[in-house]
């Protein structure tokens, strides 16, 4: 790409072949539109449902129930073999659903592009498609209109145009065509360039395209967006791997049970429906369904906590968080600019209040109210001034800059439009970027007075006198340099400083020479300030033992000083700049996004940079952010955050979370709610896995011990899928635990199946298998009877998984410790699955569907003396793995 900014304007029009005067010419402009292609960014290749249906079924256990069903539908089963299809398609189904909802990124990027240009076409201004434009037109730009295309500037007269969507930076840029910039300037640097997508806000001007469709930076971005991929979440990857293990436990079981039943001379298709039972023993089906409900519940919660989420997985993936990378401007600031300090000549003074609300006070050293103090500042901020404010919806129409003095006014009670009916402008010196002044003239008291207003240095330069208290005297060398002092000190605390002037004259001349032999009267400092609550989310975040690092488009010295205010870096800790990340390589860049919390003045590219940094150090990063430059940093995140209000649609579409209030203390609560909801999980993991390692034990022991299959595959479907998989919903539902943000974020590698709940797994599948067996052999050998044993065994099984169902609400504290019945939607699984229970065996309609029948007083007994074992189980298990 041709570094159009380090050209002069005319430089770059002899390289582009386009008569600046008047523009392309029709035919010139078809050949290009031929040459390069229209104005439009590219998508990457949609998947199909069909391409998303068959990758859902590259599982490895939706191959193994698959080859199940067809063996059972081979043998005469067919009920069986139409039960494990249908859990086949159902979670074919939610995947790809989920699959389908997948970021629509690109069309928000497409529609952000302008819809119309103003382009110099054979001489004569022709208004066309945006998408029309080529390289090589000229096109006028006028304020309020978006950049079509990526272009050099050729002319700027007070030219302003807010970049913030593409750099973050959160006040509009002075553009200077006459400019020639070095080789090396950044993209928030490059201040006789604009760019496709960003709006003018301020001025007029005209500009060369130099770059058109994906070519343009809007086009880098959306090319990084097709690039990237949505890789599978920490807790996809561990019920993945767990899947793999618990198919390759069923083959090779499956594989002795063939051998054993061979030997023994079993019929083959005995053999085989045993290995179909034990195929679906060993698969918990309900486990995908079950989680991902879960997860949709989560979503449900999140919502509560202003955070809504388009991603299921990505609930789990913030508990897992370790390093939040946070955009600065409207995500931990307000992106709204305020007035904290004000230098009258003497004395500082403090402004309480934030954002563009009114409410605040202006305050001395000692805590005294003194707006009376400062009213010839507040004067000329007020009427030198043409942003349009709304105190009641706390908005601003125009700079931010101006629209921070306006508020000033607001809390000392001077109401803008009173005042500007009051005193009317009779004439202005509009500011420019050359002299960066603005001045107005208004009838004071009978008296012509102007104000003016600007950048400090410069109208320090035409200041002959100073007004201190309402008495004005001769501006000494000691008065300058305390002057420069002061706006110094706020230069250091990252203050954007504007000062403040006046001069009584005889007639309006609106000349620039009028803009000399002025009096002093001080110097405002504002900010965009940090959101009040942020500070306390990072605190919190410490505590978490999750880091907060601060990565934006915005200056080093701004960016350092709100990290510091908000306890990102400690002082004397340093930033890195965007440009000392271009010349570090991948390797560099990793040790030290480990030391570096602050990053500034970085571009889109250096945002993923550093979130693939990040994330190759072992950490799960989530990233905030709400402009377009931050879209392909949300995509390579394991976690995308964006804001709700102030996020551009293009930040909201990459993002797996969004923020309703655009407040960093919302991602802190919902990394909470994050960690709750896998503690959940783990629990809904080791509560199915008990049952399907129990149920493989059941009838592989039987088959060792010479006993018939002790359940059949429709019974064990029944168990997996509505007495186990009900109660498991209503364990994903478990309230917060005390201390939550209290402990560091587990080890991202750490496997859900760790070792503690895999010894506890193994205590309860043991219980469980001695008391279904107990029930089969009691019925089998008691009364001779195969489908009273099933129906005993069956009995026992479920009872035995809903009384362990709360056992199992917490991993720690025991079931004699907790109140039993608090979870409501538990009892309600509960009676439920009970229900279905009593009408498979009591119903004589199901009983030949179950395979059940009904059962003796002292089966019954035995039955439900038996249950309790494998609650028994879990206490122990609770035993030995909290000692």
């Amino acid at each position: 790409m041709k570094k159009y900014f380090n050209l002069s304007a005319s430089e770059t029009a002899e390289d582009l072949q386009v008569d600046l005067s008047t523009g392309l010419s029709g035919k010139e402009a078809t050949e290009r539109n031929q040459k390069y292609g229209p104005n439009r960014l590219e998508g990457g290749k949609e998947k199909s449902i069909l391409a998303m249906a068959l990758d859902q079924l590259k599982d490895f256990l939706v191959l193994i129930l698959i080859v199940a069903a067809v063996i059972s539908i081979l043998l005469g089963e067919e009920l069986e073999g139409i039960v494990i299809l249908a859990i086949v398609v159902l979670n074919t189904f939610l995947g790809v659903y989920q699959e389908n909802k997948a970021s629509n990124a690109l069309k928000a990027l497409k529609e952000m592009a302008s819809p119309h240009a103003k382009a110099l076409r054979d001489g004569q201004v022709v208004e066309i498609a945006s998408h029309e434009v080529v390289p090589g037109d000229v096109v006028i730009l006028e304020a309020g209109d978006y950049i079509p295309a990526d272009l050099r500037l050729v002319e700027s007269i007070n030219l302003k145009i807010d970049e913030a969507a593409l750099t973050g930076e959160s006040v509009p840029v002075e553009k200077d065509a006459k400019l020639v910039l070095p080789e090396d300037a950044g993209l928030g640097d490059r201040i006789n360039s604009a760019y496709m997508g960003t709006v003018i806000t301020y001025g007029r001007g005209k500009g060369v395209i130099t770059d058109t469709g994906m070519k343009t930076q809007m086009g880098n971005i959306a090319g990084m967006l097709n690039s990237s991929s949505d890789e599978a979440t920490p807790l996809q990857k561990k019920l993945d791997s767990l899947g793999k293990l618990l198919g390759i436990v069923c083959l090779s079981i499956c594989g002795i049970i063939f051998l054993l039943g061979w030997l023994r001379g079993m019929e083959l298709f005995d053999i085989f429906m045993t290995s179909v039972s034990l195929a679906v023993a060993a698969i918990p089906e309900g486990l995908t369904v079950v989680v991902t409900v879960v997860l949709a519940m989560g979503m449900q919660r999140m919502v509560k906590c202003n955070a809504i989420i388009k991603r299921l997985s990505a609930v789990e993936t913030l508990g897992s968080t370790t390093v939040i990378c946070s955009d600065k401007t409207g995500t931990l600031t307000q992106n709204k600019m305020t007035i904290q300090k004000i230098y009258d000549g003497k004395k500082m003074y403090d402004v309480s209040g934030t954002g563009y609300s009114p409410a605040g006070d202006i305050l001395d050293a000692s805590g005294n109210k003194k707006a009376e103090a400062v009213q010839k500042i507040l004067e000329c901020v007020l009427l030198c001034n043409d942003a349009i404010y709304d105190s009641e919806k706390e908005t601003i129409v125009g700079d931010p800059t101006e629209g921070a003095m306006v508020v000033l006014s607001h809390k000392a009670g001077m109401v803008k439009d009173q005042w500007d009916k009051k005193y009317p402008r009779l004439q202005e010196i509009p500011f420019d970027s050359d002299r960066k002044l603005m001045s107005t003239f208004h009838k004071i008291e009978g008296k012509t007075v102007m104000y003016t207003k600007g950048a400090p240095d410069e109208l320090l330069r035409r200041c002959v006198s100073i007004d201190l208290n309402g008495t004005v005297q001769e501006m000494t060398e000691e008065n300058r340099q305390e002057i420069l002092a002061a706006n110094q000190n706020f230069a250091e605390e990252a203050l954007r400083v504007i000062g403040a002037a006046y001069k009584q004259v005889e007639q309006v001349d609106a000349s620039f020479e009028a803009e000399n032999d002025l009096t002093f009267v001080g110097l405002v400092g504002m900010i965009d300030p940090p959101r009040e609550e942020a500070k306390d989310a990072i605190s919190v975040c410490k505590k978490a033992g999750i880091q907060v690092k601060m990565i934006t488009g915005d200056h080093k010295i701004t960016a350092t000083a709100i990290g510091r205010q908000l306890g990102i870096v400690e002082e004397g800790a340093v930033a890195v700049e965007g440009r000392e990340i271009s010349e570090m390589d991948d390797e560099q860049l990793r040790e030290r996004v480990k030391t570096v919390n602050v990053f500034a003045r970085v571009s889109p590219e250096h945002k993923v940079r550093l979130v693939d940094a990040v994330r190759a150090n072992g950490d799960i990063a989530a990233m905030t952010g709400d402009g377009v430059n931050d879209a392909p940093s949300l995509k390579h995140a394991d976690i995308g955050v964006a804001m709700g209000i102030t996020g551009t649609d293009v930040s909201k579409e990459a993002a797996d979370m969004i923020l309703t209030d655009d407040n960093f203390a919302s991602i802190v609560r919902a990394v909470a709610e994050g960690r709750t909801i896998y503690s959940n999980i783990r629990k809904v993991v080791g509560f199915l896995l008990s049952c399907n390692i129990g149920e493989i034990l059941v009838i592989f022991i039987a088959m060792i011990a010479g006993m018939p299959v002790p359940l059949v595959a429709i019974q064990l479907l029944s168990v997996n899928l509505i007495t186990d998989a009900f109660p498991a919903f209503a364990l994903g539902m478990e309230k917060e635990e005390p201390g939550v943000m209290d402990r560091h974020p587990r080890d991202p590698s750490e496997p859900i199946v760790d070792k503690r709940m895999a010894i506890a797994v193994g205590i309860q599948s043991i219980a469980l298998a001695i008391g279904t067996l107990g029930a089969f052999s009691y019925g089998y050998f008691a009364h001779q009877d195969i489908d009273a044993a099933r129906t005993a065994c069956f009995l026992t099984l479920v009872l035995g998984e809903l009384l362990r169902a709360y056992s199992s609400r917490s991993e720690k504290v025991s079931i004699f410790k907790m109140r039993i019945f608090e979870n409501s939607y538990l009892n309600k699984c509960v009676i439920a699955s009970l229900a279905f229970l009593l009408a498979s065996i009591y119903i004589p309609l199901f009983n030949p569907i179950f395979g059940t029948v009904m059962l003796s007083f002292d089966e019954i007994i035995v039955s439900l003396v038996l249950a309790l074992v494998p609650m028994l189980g879990g206490e122990l298990a609770k035993k030995v793995t909290n000692r």
